[in-house]
């Protein structure tokens, strides 16, 4: 508790422009989970299927894993503002295309799928671009830590909201207008881009090789024990701990009975617990003990799952959430910000390009096995599966936190000087 300071909480949103970002982005991104839960509930209404649900999930995140590491080679390259504001223009065109198809009634299964895969390659370019981008809106480079927390918890705030209203929003007026109010959402970030006085920190190099480049900072990360064994976890828990919400659906229609406001409970509490994370994670005022901070949120995560699966009781099962939404957010958050807390500038976007590619590009494998898997033992038996296996994750972690905490620790201490 010592570590704890409520007043330090929002300390990053004394940057301008990192202020302009954190507001635009939170009104953005409740639009979006409202097309995420929407999209997953016309899915599932249309098939019936928690193999569709699955093979969606994995056309809407695979890009990230295979064109990431080169979005993270042009963050490094060019303005990380201007490839934000491009794909943030992009995103919305997106999303005005699924509202178009769905409030038509044209809309088949084929154009859900399709549009997730590119919603997908958008996401790509944009997910490794913003997560280095961060560190540029940042004066005071004590307050990254702050600043990643806080960026954590607008994503979790609105997962929280977003959920929450679609389930209203679907039940009386359908799918198509949570698409219409995502594209719209959109103008806010857009204006915040527009708005901002980034300077970009240095005149990144516009000529070489790119696969020279990215080859480069594979190996600085294969290389850097921290952010190896870092990567390899957070590739670990996203592959196993984090495709449960894609057999949520089933689990509002056959365990409990419910329909999209169920639904939206069920992923409303996560991102409830999920917040609190962040909200948990922005009053510390060190990350010094981040690694034991993070172990303890795998071996809670993989818990959490695991009694998840059992339950038959809705607000039993809210609760577990609220749990798995929490631990979840401490692990990803923690393993963020240890990373960006060790990495070298100038490899910057190619490093947070591979943590997105083991954030959010093993996750459509893990939804495509876990939809696959939930088609054969259902969904219960599937999560408790992943459920054991990020415990086990949580395990061979704790002998290899010694080893990692041994080397971040002089690196922190000198960027604290």
């Amino acid at each position: 508790m010592r570590n704890l300071k409520p007043s330090s909480a929002l300390r990053a949103l004394k940057n301008r422009d990192y202020r302009l970002f954190f507001f635009g982005q939170g009104v953005s991104l409740i639009g979006t989970w409202m097309q995420s839960i929407a999209a997953s509930w016309l899915i599932y209404r249309l098939t019936g299927s928690a193999l569709m649900l699955g093979l969606a999930g994995f056309l809407g995140q695979i890009p990230v894993f295979l064109i990431s590491p080169f979005a993270g080679v042009l963050g490094d390259r060019l303005s990380r503002h201007r490839i934000l504001m491009a794909v943030q223009i992009l995103s919305m065109l997106q999303a005005f295309s699924f509202a178009i198809v769905t409030l038509t009634g044209v809309v088949q299964v084929w154009h859900i799928l399709l549009l997730s895969c590119i919603l997908g390659i958008i996401n790509a370019f944009e997910m490794p671009v913003r997560q280095a981008f961060v560190i540029e809106m940042i004066k005071d480079k004590s307050d990254l830590p702050n600043a990643i927390a806080l960026n954590s918890s607008i994503f979790n705030a609105s997962r929280l909201i977003g959920p929450a209203i679609a389930g209203i929003i679907v039940a009386a007026a359908g799918e198509g207008i949570c698409f219409l109010i995502n594209g719209i959402s959109y103008i806010a970030v857009i204006a915040a881009y527009l708005s901002m006085n980034v300077v970009t920190e240095k005149v990144r190099k516009t000529g070489g090789n790119v696969f020279a480049d990215l080859k480069d900072g594979f190996f600085y990360a294969a290389g850097f024990v921290p952010i190896r064994d870092l990567l390899i976890l957070i590739a670990g828990i996203s592959l196993f701990g984090m495709t449960f919400p894609v057999l949520l659906p089933v689990f509002a229609a056959k365990i409990f009975g419910g329909g999209s406001h169920i639904f939206g409970m069920l992923v409303s509490a996560t991102g409830a617990g999920a917040f609190l994370a962040t909200v948990y994670l922005a009053m510390r005022k060190s990350i010094q003990d981040q690694g034991r901070v993070m172990n303890i949120g795998v071996y809670t995560l993989a818990l959490s799952l695991m009694a998840f699966s059992y339950s038959e009781f809705i607000f039993l099962s809210v609760a577990l959430l609220v749990i798995t939404g929490f631990s979840m957010i401490v692990v990803i958050a923690s393993c963020n910000m240890l990373i960006q807390a060790v990495v070298d500038e100038d490899k910057r976007g190619r490093v947070m390009s591979f943590y997105v590619m083991a954030f959010s590009g093993a996750a459509p494998i893990g939804s495509l096995l876990s939809g696959a898997l939930s088609s054969k033992t259902g969904a219960p038996m599937t999560v408790f599966i992943c459920g054991a296996a990020c415990l086990a994750l949580g395990i061979v972690f704790s002998f290899r936190l010694p080893v990692v905490s041994e080397l971040i620790k002089p690196i922190l201490a000198g960027k604290n000087k």
